[in-house]
């Protein structure tokens, strides 16, 4: 992701650049911080810096981590990386990692850190509230009812820290699709689910494939209907979009709403055509109801 970012900052001037995620215990601490550096030094500042614990077997794996250490190597190269952000010079004495007292050269513009964003479940949201750090969550293909149990999730952590729950900001991952081209839709809905299973393959550790290189789809008991999925996400007509992101707002109460319309095998023309729909009448349109609301 930071090598994005890296060749993202290189093409653009204003618009902030984020990572959703780094999975940390993927990655070696001190070497991250170094790259972490260049990545905002290149973006004049503009880093946002996504991190997350992962969750694929066949990912860690390859990389010879136990995945069932994730949470605690995560939390302990965070604990690293704030040090070799907040200190010139730090030093670590942990479980997972021993670092004499160690400088990185290659420091960020924003100081003491750029902001961070913690991805994950309750245990990171209390300590996204502890430290400062704002934070993604996920509803999957889910509809209203676990929006609203995030947002329960959202307030208990916050009052496990003595915070207001603004005090974060809280970034919604959601897949959201507008079109009035049946087909269209259907073929998103297809690709979305085709990525669930995907990830549900890689998460519950199933074989994969005879060659050895793809993974096998295959259906799940997670598996949604199309029509269930277009009742639950905010898919189907522009008006239809708008009226549902402004539902889920009104319940979750997010900051930000990463918008996943690119799956599958859509070619860039439509993807492009779906960014203008956005840029020129959905956010727009959400903007100017939350205004009014707001007033």
């Amino acid at each position: 992701p930071l090598m994005m970012v890296a060749h993202c900052a290189g093409l653009t001037s204003t618009i902030r650049l984020g990572t959703a995620v780094c999975v940390l215990p993927l990655y070696q601490p001190q070497r991250l911080l170094s790259e972490i550096g260049f990545a905002d030094i290149v973006a004049n500042g503009r880093l946002e810096l996504g991190v997350g614990l992962g969750y694929q077997q066949f990912e860690f794996e390859r990389f010879g981590v136990d995945i069932d250490e994730a949470p605690a190597v995560f939390s302990e190269y965070l604990d690293i990386i704030l040090k070799g952000l907040n200190q010139n010079v730090f030093e670590h004495d942990g479980q997972y990692e021993k670092i004499p007292p160690t400088a990185i050269s290659v420091r960020t513009v924003q100081q003491p850190t750029p902001p961070i964003w913690i991805a994950g479940g309750a245990a990171r949201m209390a300590r996204a509230y502890r430290e400062g750090h704002n934070f993604f969550v996920t509803a999957f293909h889910d509809g209203l009812e676990t929006l609203a149990t995030l947002r329960e999730s959202v307030e208990r952590a916050a009052a496990s820290k003595e915070k207001n729950v603004t005090d974060v900001k809280i970034s919604l991952l959601r897949c959201c699709y507008a079109s009035h081209d049946e087909l269209e839709i259907n073929s998103y809905l297809d690709n979305a689910r085709f990525q669930r299973r995907l990830s549900e393959a890689l998460h519950q550790r199933r074989q994969q494939s005879h060659d050895g290189y793809l993974l096998q789809e295959t259906p799940t008991q997670q598996d949604l209907s199309f029509e269930t999925m277009r009742k639950n996400l905010p898919i189907g007509s522009v008006n239809r979009v708008i009226d549902r992101l402004l539902e889920e707002i009104d319940i979750l109460k997010p900051d930000q709403i990463a918008v996943q319309t690119q799956l599958g095998d859509f070619d860039q023309k439509t993807m492009l055509r779906q960014i203008e729909l956005w840029g020129d009448k959905i956010i727009p349109a959400v903007n100017k109801a939350l205004c009014h609301a707001g007033s």
